[in-house]
């Protein structure tokens, strides 16, 4: 009898593992560095890396001659190591972005296997599947920016505390204060008030708050968060002073917080269309999830067992995470990717309950959320229908439509979806299968991810960036010694990275920021400047064809030299 319990567990194990590396591959290195950079974000991380490991400064980050403040030192540490060990080079940008997410996949799917109290195997593989295939994890774990990392940062931060908390462990407490200063040191203070936001909440309300306070080891934690934490900001601090204080604390994070930056505002409502959509099509089922776990009980649950409590714990995270960044009046769709782990718990649980209490009909509920379901999945076959028509009036992408329509991708998209909008209805209406839908969309979603999304991403990249790297590439092999290059029209930090070459931004040579950028070069300079832009915007500056030259054209963009004093 107990060998084949072992037997059982070790064939368990093997489909885990094997289970684990088929998603965790598939959703994030799968093709992770075929496509080049992404304009306009990512190239500054991947640049200011890159200057780290020239400049062997590691504790300022520059892009383009100047202090890059945005976001703190760790990601930039992580892709300039990548950068290390195996060049400069799309896939070790990215890198840290993917192990991030598969560290997350993976932690969702242990803390499942210990904690749930429905059938832990199938919820933990349910879960840890949904963790991975979504778009909103899909596309941050494929850019080399900060946001996969401070989700994963975060989510590691709060599991660890939940396991601690369930088994009153103080090294699993300790786990969280290592996280959560790894956090801090990736995107500031979010990573330490955010969590501590939940966890207060939910403590509060389970009436545990003083007996967690006492058994949290708060001297070792709090050490291990200053240790993680205080020697980069003490030594930024010593070298840039006041301006990485009022750079990184006001404008980046309390004005973030209190006011629009960089117009990045949004209604009220932003981030329910962002998680109806980048959550698809698990997202119908959150609201359900959420009522199954009856959070309005207290006493009920205040009762429970410390390890019976993931599911309430998952709504907090989610509300807090969700009502949080809502409240925040700047918005952007890669700020609530850190309520996808709690996300992911709730509607594997739901559906793990649904499968083993196997009824020949969904509950009114379940019904309802199905209904939905097959509605959003028919709204997504069409958007795959007309999804030339969706592309907008991009001028870096006119050629992309044609190139989507000849690559078939738009009939790939609607055959994905439409059959699996057929299949939830069929496993809807025969008898008894209605608990086989979460299967059939995880199936389709691993389509989409293969048929679909990858060959998407190479055709945007050829249209939309392989322009710019030829270009840096002209710009590389053809720059004067001290000749200065401007681009009008747009702010693409790509062609920085790729040539290896500082770059004045400015939308029109009329702007003053421009004239004054041209004032300032050197009389010892190059007498020429390099203009790139679009032909339309090259044509804005009001020099005749005689008075400049045409070095290159890579539709859109032209590049031209032009003699410094035409320009004044």
């Amino acid at each position: 009898m107990i060998k084949t319990k072992q037997v059982a567990l070790s064939r368990e194990g093997l489909f885990a593992a094997l289970w684990l590396i088929g998603i965790n591959f598939l959703a994030f290195l799968w093709q992770l560095g075929s496509t080049g950079l992404i304009d306009e974000t990512e190239p500054l991380f991947a640049e200011a890396s890159r200057q780290i490991v020239l400049t062997n400064n590691w504790i300022t980050p520059y892009f383009d001659d100047a202090t890059r403040f945005d976001k703190p030192i760790l990601i930039y540490w992580l892709i300039a190591i990548c950068y290390k060990l195996m060049g400069v080079n799309s896939w070790a940008v990215r890198l840290p972005s993917a192990i991030a997410a598969i560290f997350l996949t993976c932690l969702c799917f242990f803390v499942l296997r210990k904690f749930s109290p429905v059938n832990p195997f199938r919820t933990a593989l349910l879960g840890s599947t949904l963790t991975a295939f979504n778009i909103h994890t899909y596309l941050w774990a494929h850019q080399g920016v900060s946001d996969l990392l401070l989700s994963g940062c975060l989510g590691g931060a709060l599991f660890c505390f939940f396991w601690g908390y369930a088994v009153r462990s103080k090294k699993w407490y300790l786990a969280f204060f290592v996280f959560s200063g790894l956090a801090v040191l990736t995107k500031g203070p979010v990573g330490i008030v955010l969590p501590l936001l939940i966890i207060t909440a939910f403590l509060f309300y389970v009436g545990e708050l003083k007996a967690v306070l006492q058994e949290v080891p708060w001297k070792s934690g709090i050490l291990a968060f200053l240790l993680i934490n205080l020697p980069w900001y003490l030594l930024v601090t010593l070298q840039n002073g006041w301006n990485f204080i009022n750079s990184f604390f006001g404008h980046h994070n309390f004005e973030r917080f209190t006011q629009v930056v960089d117009k990045q505002s949004a209604p009220w409502y932003f981030y329910s269309l962002i998680v109806l959509g980048l959550f698809a099509p698990w997202s119908v089922y959150l609201p359900l999830a959420m009522v199954r776990i009856e959070f309005w009980k207290r006493k009920f649950w205040s009762h429970h067992c410390r390890s019976e409590q993931l599911g309430l714990f998952a709504v907090f995270w989610f509300v807090g995470v969700f009502l949080f960044f809502t409240i925040a009046i700047t918005k952007l769709p890669s700020y609530v990717l850190p309520l996808v782990p709690a996300s992911s718990i709730l509607v594997s649980s739901l559906w793990s309950e649904a499968i083993d209490k196997a009824a020949k009909h969904p509950p009114r509920g379940f019904l309802i959320s199905i209904i939905f379901h097959i509605i959003l999945l028919v709204l997504m076959t069409i958007g795959a229908i007309n999804m030339v028509y969706w592309i907008g009036s991009d001028s870096a992408m006119l050629r992309l439509a044609g190139l989507l329509d000849s690559a078939f991708l738009p009939v790939a998209g609607t055959i994905i979806w439409g059959v699996t909008a057929l299949l939830t209805l069929f496993c809807l209406l025969y008898k008894g299968w209605w608990t086989r839908i979460i299967w059939v969309n995880i199936a389709g979603f691993a389509a989409f991810l293969l048929f679909f999304i990858t060959p998407a991403f190479t055709l945007v990249d050829q249209v939309r960036q392989l322009p710019l790297r030829e270009m840096a590439t002209v710009i590389k092999t053809q720059v004067k010694p001290h000749e200065k290059v401007m681009m009008i029209g747009f702010r693409k930090p790509s062609l920085v990275f790729y040539s290896d070459h500082s770059i004045g931004y400015f939308w029109s040579l009329d702007q003053a920021e421009a004239k004054e950028y041209i004032q300032k070069i050197p009389k010892d300079a190059a007498p020429t400047i390099l203009l790139i832009g679009q032909p339309s915007e090259i044509s804005q500056t009001r020099l005749k064809e005689n008075e400049y030259q045409i070095i290159a054209k890579k539709d859109p963009y032209l590049l031209v030299r032009v003699e410094r004093v035409k320009l004044k």
